[in-house]
């Protein structure tokens, strides 16, 4: 019932904020979504491809779960613009490879920058504008924006 909910929300929050957003990546590789489940997955296939942000609680009706995932649907552009991928876990029993590795207790948020060093761990919702300052703060970011700026557009 729970693994149902948690599919049933994540349908949910990506249908209603990212209708174009969704799909898999050609070389099958991490995906192009912003929201993804964390069955079947590892942090490392996101290496170097995309800022991890975790998202765990023990139930897809905590409240808390509810507000950060309204915080990250509200402000999806901000996210997909820095490479995060949000990856979602609210069910304890499944015991998925990155719940083994980050050990969370009921609700948490951990951010992990691209070459996987874990640069926040939260027990409390945060909102998009918190979550991309910590990023934009990382020298990695710094240089894809000073990239960004070479490139001739």
């Amino acid at each position: 019932m729970t693994k149902m909910l948690t599919t049933l929300a994540i349908a949910l929050f990506t249908a209603a904020a990212l209708p174009a957003q969704t799909g898999s990546a050609a070389d099958g590789s991490a995906s192009d979504e912003l929201i993804v489940p964390a069955e079947g997955r590892t942090l490392e296939e996101f290496r170097w491809i995309k800022r991890p942000v975790v998202v765990f609680a023990d139930n897809p009706a905590d409240p808390r779960y509810v507000q950060q995932m309204q915080y990250i649907t509200e402000r999806a552009d901000a996210l997909l613009e820095r490479d995060v991928v949000v990856i979602t876990d609210t069910d304890p029993a499944a015991r998925t490879a990155i719940r083994e590795a980050l050990r969370p207790r009921e609700f948490m948020l951990v951010l992990i920058a691209k070459d996987g060093s874990r640069i926040l761990r939260k027990p409390f919702p945060w909102s998009v504008r918190e979550l991309t300052r910590s990023i934009d703060k990382l020298p990695a970011r710094q240089q894809e924006v000073r990239d960004s700026r070479m490139e001739p557009g």
